[in-house]
C-alpha cells in the first residue's frame, strides 16, 4: 500500500514549468495554461469561466504541472487531433470519474476510434463503454489505443513512463529520473544537455559519443527527439 501511495505521489508532484510542457507536448504556452487552469471570457456583458480541460490533483494551485498533467495534456491533444471537441473531452472525463473514480486520462483504461472516447471497465467483463452515449456498451471494430507510448504502473493503472519515440526506443520521461526531463534510457542523461553538446561539437556524433561515453545510436536518438520537438 505504501509503495502504491509513493508511486501516486511521484507522478502527481508539480515538476514541469509551462514552458517545458509546451515544448514536450507541442502546445502553445497559452493553450497549456488554459487547458490546465481554465480561463474567463466575456459573453453578453457577463464574465464567464471555462473549466480546465485537465482536472489537476497534486499540482492544483501551482503554475507547474505534474507528470500526470503532462500525459493528460498529451491525451487531450490527441483527442482534439482526432476531431473530438474540448467540451466532449471534459464531459467524458466527468463520466469516467463517476464510473471509476478516474481523475486522469493518464490511466490505462481510455481508448478512442477518432469519433468517440471509450472506457474499458473490468467489472463489465472488459466491455467498452462509449462515453457520452447514454451508457451504451459497445465493442468497436477498430480501437486506437492512445497509450502506445506510455508505460502504466500495474498497481495503480496510472501513467508511469512516457517513451515519446515509442516503446522500445531510447528516450524516456520518468518522474523519478532527472526531475522528469527526457533522458536516455538506462543512462539518466538529460537529452537537452546531450543535444547542446552535439551542436557545440559541430554536429559530430562521434565526438559526443566519445566525450559523454554514449553509443552512436543513443546520440542519434537524442538528435532525432530534440529536432522533432524543435520542428
Amino acid at each position: 500500500m505504501n509503495s502504491l501511495r509513493n508511486i501516486e505521489k511521484l507522478v502527481d508532484q508539480p515538476i514541469y514549468s509551462v514552458a517545458e510542457v509546451s515544448r514536450l507536448v507541442g502546445l502553445s504556452s497559452a493553450r497549456v495554461r488554459r487547458w490546465l487552469q481554465g480561463y474567463s471570457y466575456e459573453y453578453e456583458f457577463q464574465i464567464r469561466k471555462q473549466r480546465p480541460v485537465v482536472e489537476r490533483t497534486g499540482s492544483m494551485g501551482t503554475s507547474y504541472a505534474s507528470f500526470l498533467d503532462l500525459i493528460d495534456l498529451l491525451f487531450a491533444k490527441k483527442f482534439v487531433e482526432y476531431g473530438i471537441s474540448l467540451q466532449k473531452i471534459r464531459k467524458s472525463l466527468d463520466e469516467a470519474r463517476d464510473i471509476l473514480g478516474a481523475e486522469h486520462f493518464a490511466c490505462n483504461k481510455f481508448f478512442t476510434d477518432g469519433n468517440n472516447i471509450y472506457l474499458e471497465v473490468e467489472k463489465k467483463g472488459k466491455a467498452i463503454l462509449q462515453l457520452l452515449s447514454g451508457g451504451q456498451w459497445v465493442i468497436p471494430q477498430v480501437i486506437k489505443k492512445l497509450a502506445d507510448q506510455i508505460l502504466f504502473d500495474q498497481s495503480s493503472g496510472l501513467a508511469r513512463q512516457w517513451y515519446p519515440l515509442g516503446r522500445g526506443e531510447l528516450i524516456v520521461l520518468d518522474p523519478s529520473i532527472c526531475f522528469g526531463r527526457p533522458t536516455i534510457v538506462g543512462k539518466g542523461v538529460d537529452t537537452l544537455n546531450v543535444y547542446d553538446f552535439f551542436v557545440a561539437e559541430n554536429r559530430d556524433p562521434k565526438a559526443v559519443s566519445r566525450w559523454l561515453k554514449l553509443t552512436r545510436k543513443e546520440v542519434e536518438s537524442v538528435v532525432k527527439f530534440e529536432e522533432r520537438l524543435a520542428a
